[in-house]
């Protein structure tokens, strides 16, 4: 059987994600999970001072966008690949709402977004590939055989984000979370550079009031159809 593309498009905490592993598991495709690129980069700008609640020195994360290398390692135990941000395993840190509150303001830089579309690009020029993102889809593959765009209720989105946090022990307010994913929103669907919108092609899944499995069957079967 041929190799195929599949982009996985759709809002902030609607599984995306979660979807994008079990199909890339089944198939024995590559994984990409966009959005964890993105978190590294502002956490970078976090580490560097460039961005804060108050503050974000755009052009200082644009300069130092040569020093910063973004790699995914397999990793066994875990079964998918995590992110290595200049050498350093940072995939738990960059899952914090602390990275979710920024993540949205770094990704509308368009320098940001050209460096990380490239890699992208190059990542499923092989096809064999499942990438989940915001603009997969849109821009970074247009001709991909299957698109998918996944939405849910912003309360649905915000009480699973919320859930999440609370099993990993942070410690955070629904109000916090139902905040951030509003914002997250307005940003992402009003950047001009790329933003989030249903590719014209895309099958949309609304995943409020389905569970997991119940989502994967219906997108196993509709890959197969």
């Amino acid at each position: 059987m041929k190799k195929i593309t599949i982009a996985i498009d759709g809002f902030s905490s609607t599984g995306k994600s979660t979807l994008a592993k079990e199909l890339a598991k089944h198939l024995g495709y590559v994984y990409v999970d966009t959005g964890a690129m993105y978190r590294a980069v502002a956490m970078f700008a976090m580490q560097n001072g460039y961005i804060n609640k108050d503050f974000f020195d755009k052009q200082s994360l644009i300069n130092s966008l040569p020093f910063i290398k973004l790699v995914f390692k397999f990793n066994p135990d875990m079964g998918f690949a995590e992110m290595y941000l200049n050498g350093v395993n940072v995939e738990k840190e960059i899952r914090t709402l602390e990275v979710s509150n920024f993540v949205s303001k770094v990704a509308e830089i368009p320098e940001v977004r050209l460096k990380l579309v490239e890699q992208q690009k190059e990542m499923g020029k092989n096809k064999g590939i499942v990438m989940d993102g915001r603009d997969i889809g849109t821009v970074v593959f247009p001709d991909a055989d299957i698109k998918i765009f996944m939405t849910a209720t912003a309360n649905t989105r915000a009480q699973r984000r919320y859930d999440e946090l609370i099993i990993k022990g942070d410690k955070v307010s629904f109000e916090e979370v139902f905040k951030n994913v509003l914002e997250r929103d307005y940003i992402d669907t009003h950047r001009e550079d790329s933003p989030l919108v249903k590719a014209a092609d895309a099958l949309e899944f609304d995943n409020s009031n389905i569970s997991k499995q119940e989502q994967f069957e219906k997108v196993l079967q509709f890959l197969k159809s």
